[in-house]
């Protein structure tokens, strides 16, 4: 189907399920549990999932599956977001003309990019990528300040032109109508659903850009990427070119990245140099290393992961922490929450880097390798549990040795 095996076809059922099913899973506690602190299933949240899943899932083209390491593709993801905002000034708050132009800019940019860097390879490469996203960094931020407005950042004002702004049409951003800042809130039996239009439309795009990686994973130039990563030297000596493919992953990559920036922009009609400065692309790197690179779930993982413990985990506060320890005598919950208060609120990235360590160390794979050592445990132990065969150990003949 689409293209696909019957393995790979199962595979894609399963995530759209997951998928679709985000606001549900996310909320595994009752809102009024002391637990409810650990819901992540709110519209925010949930869409920054999905977009920093495209953006993952985009830069894992180019590292995972080609072995570019890049510093520097937080460039692409805030030339989306700029794109979509000047639509938003230029025509109207309609997502879908900003997202075309975020795709096609952020492509060019990554062939301007991608010519200069691909002509070195390994750590070199990946400082003029470095370099290359700090120069339009501090083009956005001070040198471009009529296209980017600077350091306050681009946004929408009143006397802009929006041509096909009419009487009716929503005042935020939309896609032909429906608002991407409404919901539908549901409960049940103590849980809060949250259903949001936004969500909903990068999930859908999500799973596009999903399905696409799939299909570039298996076609026959993801395995021309995959002999680059494994010995680009040998491919040379069979006369084949490898900087087309290097290039044309680069690209590709590039327009994930741009994508992502225009679905931050769709979300929230606002794009400031920041999306652009280094620590954004290096956020992308721990996310794919972390849930897994060169796999076609780790990224998204990753993505997941790190986007729930900047959230989550730096909200919890002593006040909180005292309110789950209070039934504790006072000593002990003084001292439990005075060992865990490094950790929590402004320093969830201690417990980040601390977790992201781990797995480097003991989970090379990323957490995909974790759940495969997982079911592989499960699997070696189901089968320990089947009797034998032959319960009453008659003798087998020897075997005949010449």
């Amino acid at each position: 189907m689409l293209g696909l095996t019957k393995k790979d076809t199962t595979f894609l059922l399963i995530v759209i399920f997951l998928t679709l099913a985000t606001p549900i899973l996310l909320q595994p506690f009752p809102e009024s549990s002391a637990l409810a602190q650990f819901n992540a299933g709110y519209p925010d949240l949930m869409q920054r999932f999905a977009i920093f899943g495209i953006f993952a899932i985009g830069f894992n083209i180019l590292f995972g599956l080609t072995g570019y390491l890049s510093f520097g593709h937080a460039a692409f993801l805030g030339i989306g977001s700029y794109s979509v905002v000047w639509m938003y000034k230029l025509l109207s708050y309609n997502v879908v003309p900003g997202l075309l132009l975020a795709i096609l800019m952020s492509g060019l940019f990554a062939l301007l990019i991608g010519y200069v860097s691909l002509r070195r390879s390994g750590i070199y490469f990946s400082i003029l990528t470095l370099a290359m996203a700090q120069m339009s960094f501090n083009l956005a931020y001070s040198v471009l300040t009529p296209l980017t407005n600077g350091e306050t950042g681009l946004q929408v004002y009143s006397d802009d032109p929006q041509v096909l702004m009419g009487d009716s049409s929503p005042t935020s951003p939309h896609f032909f109508g429906i608002v991407m800042n409404e919901s539908t809130k549901i409960d049940v039996a103590g849980w809060q659903f949250t259903f949001s239009n936004g969500y909903y439309f990068c999930a859908i795009i999500a799973i596009l850009v999903f399905y696409l990686s799939l299909r570039i994973f298996r076609s026959p130039f993801g395995m021309m990427l995959r002999a680059i990563k494994t010995n680009q030297t040998r491919m040379n000596y069979t006369g084949l070119n490898p900087r087309p493919y290097t290039l044309a992953a680069f690209i590709i990559s590039g327009m994930y990245a741009g994508l992502a920036g225009g679905l931050l922009a769709a979300m929230d009609p606002l794009a400031g140099a920041e999306r652009m400065q280094w620590t954004a692309s290096g956020e992308v790197v721990l996310m794919t290393i972390l849930g897994g690179a060169g796999t076609l779930m780790g990224p998204v993982l990753g993505a997941g992961f790190i986007k729930y413990f900047e959230n989550i985990f730096s909200k919890i506060n002593d006040t909180i922490l005292h309110s789950w320890f209070s039934a504790l005598p006072d000593g002990l919950e003084d001292t439990i929450v005075f060992l865990m208060h490094p950790f929590i609120g402004k320093g969830w990235h201690l417990t980040l880097g601390l977790l992201f360590m781990m797995v480097v160390i003991f989970l090379p794979g990323g957490l995909i390798e974790g759940g495969q050592r997982i079911y592989g445990w499960l699997k070696k132990n189901k089968k320990s549990d089947v009797p034998p065969k032959d319960p009453e150990h008659h003798p087998k003949p020897s075997p005949h040795v010449a």
